[in-house]
């Protein structure tokens, strides 16, 4: 009865120690493989990888991609790695970049973030549709024809502009920053939000003086932004421009000339003395009053310097040829500033280019 007894406790204690052993090496693999997912690595030797998974892409799919691109070691940890985190049906679709070595648990939590790499896209003050869309097609986020069509969609504005046919001067410029991927009409949107939250917050500060529609108030600041890119005189711009509106002068502002030209297809870069009298409705040495619409979009500060231009009683302005301007209350002062600044520097110009040729031929 006591070797029996002997023999249950020996085979009892054999179970045990089976059972701790187990248990031991069954700890020992977990704390293995918790390591292995939580381990940083990097497989790749350029400073950095882009990472594209397309819409509708699988977990094995995914892994496949990030393997091959050197983001994660291999097949097991991924999938130990989705195992641990639960994640494997909250992975994004877009473009991931990586830079430095990320443990597996890493690139999963940054995918289903959906921690997209975004590009950047930049449009300067003061250009057209036209300009913009060339922009958009440079910095390849999809083809010119593509935003045009996009920038025609007026009922992001009617409601603020009824009679807008396109989103000509609504199209705030600005640095976006957009993941690869993105439709044009987001972008586009985006951009018609900024120019309404732009507006709301400087109208509620400036005054609108001469009641002018938004159409109105857009279309001179987009002359303003045409006409100087010097922060000091854009309100002084504004002024002469709503000055002469007051007095139902001509705005002979030589921009919308050349919109006009552009529009009719025969800009070629240069306004000559017969292209002011150009039958377009935006040729302003023609019709009187401002263009029926925008000429580019306005940004902040022109925009701003519409609403509240200077208190100054000018009425004309010529440029000195160095980005300037030089501002007359009078036609005589007008005139006389017109023969100093354009006349006589070109012809001091002139004669400058003669003296050196005649020089080179000594």
């Amino acid at each position: 009865m006591k070797r029996k007894r002997s023999l249950v406790k020996r085979i009892l204690l054999g179970l045990l120690i089976v059972v701790v052993l187990v248990a031991g090496a069954a700890a020992g693999f977990g704390m293995y493989a918790l390591n292995r997912i939580r381990e940083p690595y990097k497989g790749f030797s350029e400073p950095e990888r882009f990472v594209d998974i397309p819409a509708g892409s699988g977990a094995a799919e995914i892994r496949r991609r990030l393997i091959d691109a050197g983001v994660v070691s291999d097949e097991w940890a991924f999938r130990a790695a989705l195992q641990w985190t639960g994640q494997a049906r909250a992975l994004k679709a877009g473009e991931y970049r990586f830079d430095r070595p990320m443990s597996v648990v890493e690139v999963i939590d940054k995918i289903a973030r959906g921690d997209v790499y975004t590009h950047p896209i930049t449009f300067p003050e003061g250009l057209t549709i036209r300009e913009m869309a060339a922009i958009y097609e440079q910095s390849g986020f999809g083809t010119a024809a593509e935003f045009n069509e996009a920038a025609r969609n007026a009922s992001l504005i009617n409601d603020l502009d009824p009679a807008a046919r396109d989103l000509e001067g609504y199209l705030f410029p600005e640095t976006y920053t957009l993941p690869r991927g993105t439709p044009v009409a987001t972008l586009v949107a985006q951009m018609v939000d900024r120019f309404r939250a732009t507006y709301m917050e400087l109208e509620g500060k400036g005054s609108n003086g001469l009641n002018l529609s938004l159409r109105q108030l857009v279309t001179l600041a987009s002359l303003v932004e045409k006409e100087t890119g010097k922060a000091e005189e854009r309100p002084v711009v504004a002024a002469v421009y709503r000055n002469r509106l007051t007095r139902n002068m001509l705005m002979q502002a030589d921009p919308t000339v050349v919109y006009a030209l552009v529009k009719a297809g025969t800009y070629d870069g240069n306004i000559r003395r017969a292209d002011l009298a150009i039958d377009s409705p935006y040729n302003t040495y023609k019709y009187p009053g401002l263009p029926p619409g925008p000429i580019a979009s306005p940004g902040r500060a022109a925009i701003e310097a519409s609403l509240a231009p200077a208190d100054v009683p000018y009425l004309y302005f010529v440029s000195r040829n160095d980005g300037s301007h030089v501002f007359a209350e009078t036609l005589a002062q007008h005139n006389a500033n017109v023969q100093e600044h354009q006349v006589q520097y070109f012809r001091r110009q002139r004669l400058e280019r003669q003296r050196q040729r005649t020089n080179g031929t000594q």
